[in-house]
């Protein structure tokens, strides 16, 4: 492909300190055709930041939520808006670094995969050494998925996800929080493309630095996990 052909969507909420950082070096990417931006309700200086960065950027595209949603219903908007071949999914912070974009890609353009999860713990990247516990819930929730699913996922949980958009298009998301990555994963599986993984470095944040998901989120995935794959359909009904 020689235009720009990837869709980048980025729910934010409360990002002040990192977000204008994080849409310099998305909008660094030759292969980004836009970037569309969902301002989940925040609260502090990031909306004017985020307006200012759409006044003189035409590849970022701005939405914006009146009142916090959750990641989930910040992807569903972003996803709506989307229109490149490919569509990456980008987290406001700077946990994952979207110089690896064409890694993460690299598969669905030699035309072996149709949805693509950037894992932490495949690989030799960088990785910033923090929470065990976390460690151990995610592999956790990763492997229970797994058992429904009866995919081989390393990270299910991980932000960075590449989809072709004619994928995407076949879903139809429901959760509003960070059920979205179960409820993907599961629909995904269902609709059985060809998924793969491939290594990606994280830079993980503490608390103090921004991270925001806790051990309830936890528990609310791991019914997401359950109701997604027992008790739902996976996809729209074919025309």
């Amino acid at each position: 492909m020689n235009e720009p052909y990837v869709s980048v969507v980025m729910p934010v909420y409360n990002e002040e300190a990192t977000v204008a950082r994080v849409v310099g070096r998305v909008l660094a990417q030759p292969c980004v055709r836009e970037l569309v931006i969902v301002d989940d309700g925040s609260r502090d200086r990031t909306g004017d930041l985020l307006a200012a960065l759409a006044e003189k950027e035409p590849r970022l595209r701005l939405c914006r939520h009146v009142q916090n949603q959750g990641k989930g219903a910040a992807m569903r908007t972003g996803f709506a808006h989307a229109s490149a071949p490919i569509v990456i999914v980008q987290d406001a912070d700077l946990e994952y670094d979207p110089a690896e974009y064409p890694a993460l890609i690299t598969p669905i353009l030699e035309g072996v995969a149709d949805v693509v999860y950037g894992s932490r713990f495949i690989g030799s990247e960088a990785h910033r050494v923090l929470f065990f516990w976390h460690y151990v819930a995610n592999r956790f929730l990763t492997t229970v998925s797994n058992m429904f699913t009866n995919l081989n996922l390393t990270d299910m949980e991980t932000c960075f996800k590449a989809f072709r958009l004619d994928v995407l298009r076949r879903i139809e998301l429901e959760e509003a929080r960070f059920g979205f990555d179960p409820e993907v994963t599961a629909k995904v599986a269902r609709l059985r493309v060809r998924i793969y993984e491939v290594a990606v470095s994280y830079r993980g944040r503490t608390y103090e630095e921004g991270k925001k998901i806790t051990w309830r989120d936890g528990v609310s995935v791991l019914r997401c996990i359950f109701k997604y794959n027992l008790f739902r359909r996976a996809s729209k009904p074919s025309r």
